[in-house]
């Protein structure tokens, strides 16, 4: 009589938040900060593709919009072609953990973004930037870059920080369900992640920039909050 084997398959269900971590923590495995000389380097390169260091604009699409945190003299309404705002950026200090990131906004190719452009005194240039610097690169994670910016009074060429799809703190994709996981467990120095979500979207609509996605977005959080 010939032996009867019984195989058992154990299914297993992962969940969107354990997958959406562990895409975090591939990305994050060689993440590092960087140095104030990396920094400044950086911060001197940018300034110097410029012409003159004067009437310099910032474009801001997130939250330098309704926390810029520096001086400035005049701000408009403007939008960006070829580039769109997405959370597309780990965070694992401000809005989350090494153990538990949470994600920011970036700015991706493709599509159009609206923001503010603001234009800084001339004065103290160095210093502006350093502070600027500070907040915006802290590592490789932006590409600092001069584009055309359209706005109401005219275009002008700003100062836009754009997400390096090859960072290691580059996203890539995230299902929509991966993204409110995230967005609802994390939480940083600077607060839960999902309050940085929904209070941009807030902050961005009292401001007249319209983004329906981000809206949409804010409201399945609310809604996933209230239950």
């Amino acid at each position: 009589m010939l032996p009867i084997i019984v195989a058992v398959y154990i299914c297993t269900t992962v969940s969107p938040l354990t997958l959406a971590i562990n895409k975090a923590q591939e990305h994050l495995r060689t993440f590092r900060l960087w140095s104030d000389e990396e920094r400044e380097a950086s911060m001197l390169k940018t300034l110097n593709e410029l012409e003159e260091q004067k009437n310099i604009w910032i474009f801001g699409y997130g939250s330098l919009v309704w926390r810029p945190e520096f001086v400035f003299e005049e701000s408009r309404h403007a939008s960006l072609d070829g580039y769109s705002r997405a959370l597309c950026l780990w965070s694992c200090v401000n809005r989350g953990t090494p153990e538990q990131p949470g994600l920011v906004f970036g700015l991706k190719q493709g599509g159009i973004c609206e923001g503010r452009v603001f234009r800084i005194p001339n004065e103290n240039i160095l210093e502006q930037f350093r502070q600027l610097w500070k907040r915006e690169m802290p590592s490789e994670s932006y590409i600092p870059m001069w584009l055309p910016c359209q706005t109401p009074e005219g275009p002008v060429k700003a100062l836009v920080f754009v997400m390096d799809n090859q960072s290691k703190a580059y996203i890539g994709e995230l299902s929509e369900e991966e993204t409110l996981e995230i967005v609802l467990n994390a939480s940083g120095t600077y607060g839960p992640c999902h309050e940085y979500v929904t209070e941009t979207t807030d902050a961005l609509t009292k401001s007249g920039i319209h983004d329906d996605y981000l809206v949409y977005l804010s409201k399945l959080i609310k809604a996933r909050l209230a239950k």
